[in-house]
C-alpha cells in the first residue's frame, strides 16, 4: 500500500482555474472522438494510440523533483512518457504507471536509457515532492514532479490536460477528476502519440509505437499543422474515487 496520511484540514474553495478546468471536461470529451479521428487518417504508419502532429514542439517546463530540486523537462535526445496524476488516486493513475513499467520492462537496456517516465502531479496542494517520489518509485522507475499553481495551469493547458478538484465525504475532502492520457514526446521534442488509460494494458501494442517513433523522431520541417490541433492533446477524462488510507 502507497504510504500517505490524509490531510486534516476541509477542502480550499474553487480557485478560477479549478471551475475552467471543470468546465472543460464536457468540452473535451465532445470533440474527442473528431480529433482521434482526425489525427489518426494523417499518420501512414497504423498507430495504435492517437497521433500528435502539432507543428511547435512539447511545452518545456519546469518543477521540483522528488528530492526537493529544481527539475527542467529535457525530452531532447530522449523520449519521454509523460503522465498528469494524483497520489491519493486508487485506480487510473497506479495502473497507468503499472502498464508503463511493464512496457519499459519489456524493452533491451539501451531502449529503456532512451525512454523516461514522467509523472506530474495535478494535486500540488496535498503531493510533497517525497509523496510524489515515493508514489512512482513503488511502480518502477520514473521521475515523479511537482509543479505548484498557477504555472501547473498553464502546463496542463498546453498539453489539453483538465483537472479540478470535487469535493467527497470522508477523510480526503476531495478528489481530482483529470484527463488520462499519456503523452509520448519523442528525442526531437514534439508530442508524436497519447493513449488513453483504457489502452495500456496492450503493453505490446504500445511499445511498439514507442519503438516506432525511438527509430522515426521527427524532423522540425517535417511538422504539419493540423486543424484545431490543440484537441489532439485530449483525452478521455474520468474522475478518480477519492480513498482513505
Amino acid at each position: 500500500m502507497i504510504p500517505g496520511a490524509a490531510p486534516e484540514s476541509p477542502a480550499p474553495p474553487a480557485r478560477p482555474w479549478q471551475r475552467s478546468a471543470l468546465l472543460a471536461l464536457a468540452a473535451v470529451a465532445l470533440v474527442l472522438g473528431v480529433a482521434w479521428a482526425v489525427a489518426r487518417s494523417q499518420s501512414a504508419y497504423p498507430f495504435y494510440g492517437s497521433v500528435i502532429n502539432r507543428p511547435e514542439p512539447a511545452l518545456a517546463f519546469s518543477g521540483t523533483d522528488g528530492h526537493g530540486q529544481p527539475w527542467t523537462l529535457q525530452p531532447r535526445g530522449r523520449q519521454t512518457l509523460l503522465f498528469f496524476g494524483f497520489t491519493h488516486c486508487p485506480d487510473i493513475c497506479p495502473l497507468t504507471l503499472k502498464y508503463l513499467g511493464e512496457m519499459r520492462a519489456r524493452m533491451t537496456p539501451e531502449e529503456r536509457d532512451q525512454v523516461q517516465v514522467v509523472f506530474v502531479s495535478v494535486d500540488p496542494e496535498r503531493d510533497t515532492p517525497e509523496r510524489i517520489r515515493e508514489y512512482v518509485e513503488y511502480f518502477g522507475e520514473g521521475t515523479g514532479v511537482r509543479v505548484p499553481e498557477p504555472e501547473l495551469s498553464r502546463v496542463a493547458q498546453a498539453y489539453g490536460v483538465a483537472y479540478g478538484q470535487v469535493p467527497v465525504d470522508g477523510p480526503l475532502k476531495y478528489q481530482i477528476n483529470h484527463t488520462t492520457a499519456t503523452y509520448l514526446i519523442d528525442a526531437s521534442g514534439y508530442t508524436r502519440v497519447m493513449w488513453d488509460y483504457t489502452q495500456l494494458p496492450d503493453v505490446d501494442r504500445i511499445l511498439r509505437d514507442v519503438r516506432y517513433v525511438m527509430n522515426h523522431p521527427r524532423e522540425p520541417q517535417a511538422a504539419r499543422p493540423t486543424p484545431a490541433p490543440e484537441l489532439f492533446t485530449a483525452a478521455r477524462l474520468a474522475p478518480s474515487q477519492a480513498v482513505t488510507p
